[in-house]
């Protein structure tokens, strides 16, 4: 009998207990979650703090999930060192824990900045996982006026989330606009201000030097007085267990199609791993929530004797702020084209004869149509391109594909 042992509880570990499973029922599965809590959807802790969702309705998976998998679940554990040669994983209270296949899935961690005074600050907060929602949930009972360092995807929608019960937030970031790892200026332009519309403050191209008395001394001379500090700088992957014990790593762990890494019986997945990304021709992180499950479950498969590959991810994004949806995928490389009406933005790009990336403001129904033809890497000469730059239906491909890409819809 197997015995695998899966470091994480996030959607990449679920996604490799269900990929273990698929071909081994009986095989021992240990998961080691430094979390208190069963896996839950990390995009929904905004919503928890707006009140339109619970703890309950979190959940990626039912209650009975890890029983029903046979799964030994170790919350409140650490991982604290990988031994390759004799595969065993240590843990905090100093276990140790064998595995004849192991899957780090240990996640992320935020990024912190050596801000001067940030030490004398009480009221502050990363805002990464549930529990960061609860303590923050708890800092915003008084009405505060808060300061949110980052306008990225964290900090909006952190900053969405607290805004009916803040008294003022304010967002400020070292780049000239909002999203910008995700947007291009102009439509970056859009976003923020449908965000000054809903009562969000922004300091762009500046950042804070240093913190005294509920005070934030900014580095182009102004200052923000505030009760509650939020820190969404950005985030490191956690790699560090497989560096220690010998693999490869970069921004990432990196792993091959397999999920592989450069040690023998060790995978990684999710946020930690560095894998392949179509659009790019190259690997990098790639932090969202769809390719994390399939990573793991890519994973579980091969550590449980299979032979699967995922070696078509693409960065996507979906996100909504105050009403104002987003989708983003790609690379925005080659000749841009745009159609921009009723207040919604489509900029598609092409290279080489591909759909190489899109940014998609207010229209974004059927847009996985669009992402399929990045990922797929499919010549626009197959189809019907010229429809498709204002319309997004299935009619874009011939019978015979959406025979088979659709089950018979035609």
């Amino acid at each position: 009998m197997k015995r695998y042992v899966i470091i994480g509880n996030g959607v990449a570990a679920a996604g490799c207990i269900e990929g273990i499973r698929s071909l081994d029922p009986d095989g021992e599965i240990t998961v080691i979650s430094e979390e208190d809590h069963p896996v839950y959807s990390r995009p929904l802790i905004s919503y928890l703090l707006e009140g339109k969702t619970d703890t309950e309705r979190m959940k990626y998976r039912p209650d009975g999930f890890y029983k029903e998998n046979g799964c030994l679940v170790l919350y409140g554990r650490r991982a604290v060192s990988v031994d390759a040669a004799r595969r065993t994983v240590t843990t905090d209270d100093g276990a140790e824990i064998p595995y004849d296949g192991l899957c780090v899935a240990a996640g992320s961690r935020p990024f912190v900045p050596p801000f001067e005074g940030l030490g004398t600050v009480k009221n502050k907060f990363p805002f990464m996982t549930l529990d960061d929602a609860l303590a923050l949930d708890k800092a915003l009972m008084s009405g505060p006026d808060v300061l949110i360092v980052g306008a990225g995807l964290i900090g909006l929608k952190c900053a969405e989330g607290i805004r009916d019960r803040a008294k003022s937030v304010t967002v400020c970031d070292l780049a000239d606009r909002v999203l910008s790892s995700i947007l291009d200026p102009d439509c970056a332009a859009v976003v923020q201000k449908h965000l000054e519309q809903h009562g969000i403050g922004f300091m762009l191209g500046d950042t804070v030097i240093r913190f005294e008395d509920g005070r934030a001394y900014m580095k182009n001379g102004g200052t923000v007085d505030f009760d509650v500090l939020v820190l969404a700088v950005g985030v490191r992957a956690n790699c560090e267990l497989v560096k220690n014990a010998g693999g490869e790593v970069n921004r990432g762990i990196i792993v091959d199609e397999r999920m592989k890494t450069t040690l023998d019986g060790v995978y990684a997945a999710g946020d930690c791993a560095e894998g392949y990304d179509a659009s790019l021709g190259a690997r990098r992180v790639l932090a969202i929530l769809p390719n994390a499950y399939m990573q793991g479950n890519t994973a579980g498969k091969n550590m449980a004797g299979g032979c699967a590959t995922f070696d078509n991810a693409v960065p996507m994004n979906s996100v909504g702020f105050f009403g104002l949806h987003i989708m983003t995928a790609g690379v925005y490389d080659g000749e841009m084209l745009e159609d921009a009406e009723n207040g919604s933005i489509r900029r598609l790009f092409v290279k080489e004869g591909r759909l190489a990336g899109f940014i998609l403001i207010g229209g974004t129904d059927r847009a996985g149509i669009y992402t399929s033809l990045i990922r797929e890497r499919t010549p626009l000469d197959t189809i019907d391109f010229d429809f498709t730059k204002k319309v997004v239906s299935n009619l874009i491909f011939s019978q015979d594909v959406r025979r088979k890409k659709f089950g018979g819809v035609v």
